[in-house]
C-alpha cells in the first residue's frame, strides 16, 4: 500500500492530547539514557557488582537500543504505528519496573536490554507522528517542540537522577517511569490515530548485518578506554567486526531488492547531509554533557545537584532558540540558520577554553546559554531540511536513521573526548612536573624545610595532587578546543544542502501526492 499521504488532520483537542502523549514518551526515553548514570555507585553496592562490571548497566541499554532502532520503520509499517507505540511504551514501563526490583547484576542487565529495545522505538515513532499530525506550515514548530524533549532530557537526567538517589533510593530512578508510562499509554490508547500498514517483506540479512555492526561499534566505543583501545584483542576484534559488517550492509543495501532501509532515502541530498549533521549534533550535545559535570564536580567541588543546575541554562538556551527557529524556518534560508547555530556553538566552546580554576559560576552559565542557542538552531533547522524532500511513507525509517546517527555521533564523541582527556592529562602532568624542581621552588626557612623533610612522602603527595589537578584542568580545556574545531569543520557541510523553496516552509513540496 502506498503511504504517500499524511494522516487525517485531528481536531484541536485530539491533536493536543496526541502531542502531549508522544512528548511524554520521548521525555521518558531520553531521560533514561542519562538518569541512571549518577546512581551507578549505589547500584554497585546493592547488586554486589565490581567497578567495571556495573558499567554493563549502561552498556547493555545502549547496545540494545542501537540494534533495535533500524527495525522501527519496518515494524511500524507492518503492525501500524499506533500499535507499535503502545507496545513500546508498555514494554518500556514494564522493563523499568523490573529494573527497580532487580536483585543481581545479571537481572539488571537483562531488564536494561528489554528497556533499551522498547525505548529504541519511542523517539522515531514520536517524531514521525509529530510530522503526520501537523500541516506542512507547522512542521518546523513541531520539530521545535520535539527537539525540546530530545535536548532537555540529557541535561535534566543527571539532575533528576541525583535528586532521586540522594533523597530516596537508586530504585526510584526507574520507579519514576511508572506514572509517566501509565499516563502516556492511556492517552495514546484513547487519542492516537491508526496509521496505514504495509506488508513489506523483512530484510533479515540486512538487519543481521547492521545489528552486528552496531553492536560491535557500541561495544568498541564503550569499552575501548577501559581496555586501553587497540592494546586489547577484544577491542581489535570489535573494531574489525564493526567495519566488516557495516561494509557488507552497505553493499547489501545497494544491491538488495527490498533492503531494510529504502535506497531512495540515501539518494536525497538533504537527508544524507542531515545524517552527517545529526552525528555532529550528537558529538556536541552528548560529548559536552560527558565533560562538563565531571569538571564541575571534580575540580570545582560542586555536588551532583549543583552541577546539574549549572548545566540547566544550556537547556534554557536550547528552548529559546528552538522557538525562534520554528518561526524563522521558511522565512530565512535554513542554511544560514544552521551556520549561525554552528557559529554560536563554536563561540560557546571558545568561551569554555577560557575557564579558570578559581572562577565563579558565571562563565559556566553564560557559555551554556550560548551553546544551547546554537544547538537549538542546528537541531530544528536540520530536522526540517532533512525531511524536506522525503515522502511521508519514509518518515519513520528516516526518523530512525536520524536518531541512530545522533546516538552514534554521541558515542563516538564521548569515546574521543574521554580518551583525549586521559592522554592530555598525562601529557600535561609530565610537562608541569618537569618544571617542579629545587631551583623553581622559592627559598624557604631552613627549619621549615627540615620539618617538611621529615614528612617527605606527604609533601610529595600534596605536590603531585596539585600537579594532577592542574593537568586535568588543562586537559579539559584542550578537549573544548578540539570540539570547537570539530564544530567549525562542520560548517562547509551546509554547502551540500539544497536551499529551501521560497514562499513557504521547506517541507511543502514533500507533501505532494
Amino acid at each position: 500500500m502506498d503511504q504517500t499521504k499524511a494522516a487525517t488532520p485531528l481536531d484541536p483537542t485530539q491533536h493536543l492530547l496526541v502531542t502531549i502523549a508522544v512528548m511524554l514518551a520521548v521525555l521518558m526515553q531520553v531521560l533514561d539514557t542519562t538518569i541512571a548514570n549518577v546512581a551507578l555507585p549505589h547500584m554497585r553496592a546493592s547488586l554486589g557488582a565490581t567497578q567495571e562490571s556495573i558499567n554493563w548497566v549502561l552498556t547493555s541499554y545502549i547496545v540494545a537500543s542501537a540494534i533495535a532502532i533500524p527495525i522501527a520503520g519496518w515494524l511500524a509499517e507492518r503492525i501500524g504505528r499506533r500499535k507499535l507505540m503502545l507496545i513500546a511504551v508498555v514494554g518500556f514501563t514494564a522493563a523499568s519496573m523490573l529494573c527497580a526490583i532487580a536483585t543481581s547484576l545479571p537481572e539488571m542487565v537483562l531488564f536494561r536490554i528489554l528497556q533499551g529495545v522498547s525505548g529504541a522505538f519511542l523517539v522515531p515513532l514520536a517524531q514521525a507522528t509529530m510530522f503526520d499530525i501537523n500541516p506542512p506550515a507547522k512542521h518546523a514548530q513541531a520539530m521545535a517542540l520535539f527537539g525540546g524533549g530530545i535536548m532537555i532530557g540529557p541535561i535534566m537526567g543527571p539532575v533528576l537522577g541525583g535528586w532521586l538517589t540522594d533523597s530516596f533510593d537508586w530504585r526510584w530512578v526507574f520507579i519514576v517511569n511508572l506514572p509517566v508510562g501509565v499516563l502516556c499509554a492511556a492517552m495514546l490508547w484513547r487519542t492516537m490515530p491508526e496509521s496505514e500498514t504495509n506488508r513489506r517483506p523483512f530484510d533479515l540479512l540486512g538487519f543481521a548485518l547492521i545489528a552486528v555492526a552496531l553492536g560491535a561499534l557500541q561495544m568498541f566505543l564503550d569499552r575501548g578506554e577501559n581496555q586501553d583501545w587497540f592494546q586489547s584483542w577484544e577491542i581489535i576484534i570489535e573494531a574489525g567486526l564493526a567495519i566488516a559488517f557495516f561494509w557488507m550492509f552497505v553493499v547489501h543495501t545497494m544491491t538488495a531488492r527490498a533492503p531494510i532501509f529504502e535506497k531512495g532515502m540515501f539518494a536525497d541530498r538533504n537527508f544524507a547531509t542531515g545524517l552527517l549533521f545529526m552525528a555532529v549534533t550528537g558529538v556536541l550535545l552528548l560529548a559536552g554533557l560527558a565533560l562538563l559535570p565531571p569538571l564541575l564536580q571534580q575540580l570545582y567541588g560542586y555536588s551532583v545537584l549543583q552541577s546539574g543546575m549549572l548545566t540547566a541554562p544550556r537547556g534554557i538556551g536550547t528552548l529559546i532558540s528552538m522557538l525562534v527557529a520554528g518561526r524563522l524556518v521558511g522565512k530565512i534560508d535554513g542554511r544560514l540558520l544552521v551556520v549561525a547555530g554552528l557559529g554560536l556553538m563554536a563561540m560557546s566552546l571558545w568561551m569554555m577554553t577560557g575557564f579558570a580554576l578559581d572562577q565563579p559560576s558565571g562563565p559556566v552559565i553564560w557559555s551554556g546559554v550560548v551553546q544551547g542557542l546554537g544547538i537549538g538552531l542546528i537541531f530544528v533547522v536540520m530536522q526540517s531540511l532533512a525531511f524536506a524532500t522525503l515522502m511521508p511513507a519514509m518518515r519513520t525509517s528516516a526518523a530512525s536513521l536520524l536518531n541512530l546517527s545522533r546516538n552514534i555521533g554521541g558515542s563516538i564523541g564521548i569515546a574521543i573526548v574521554g580518551s583525549q582527556l586521559v592522554r592530555m592529562t598525562q601529557t600535561a602532568h609530565a610537562d608541569i612536573a618537569s618544571n617542579v624542581t629545587a631551583s623553581t621552588i622559592p627559598t624557604m626557612d631552613p627549619n621549615l624545610l627540615a620539618r617538611i623533610g621529615q614528612q617527605g612522602d606527604i609533601a610529595l603527595a600534596v605536590i603531585n595532587a596539585e600537579v594532577t589537578r592542574q593537568a586535568l584542568f588543562i586537559a579539559y580545556l584542550d578537549d573544548f578546543w578540539l570540539m570547537m574545531w570539530v564544530t567549525l569543520a562542520a560548517i562547509p557541510l551546509v554547502l551540500l544542502m539544497r536551499k529551501a523553496s521560497s514562499g513557504g516552509p521547506p517541507m511543502q513540496h514533500a507533501m505532494a501526492d
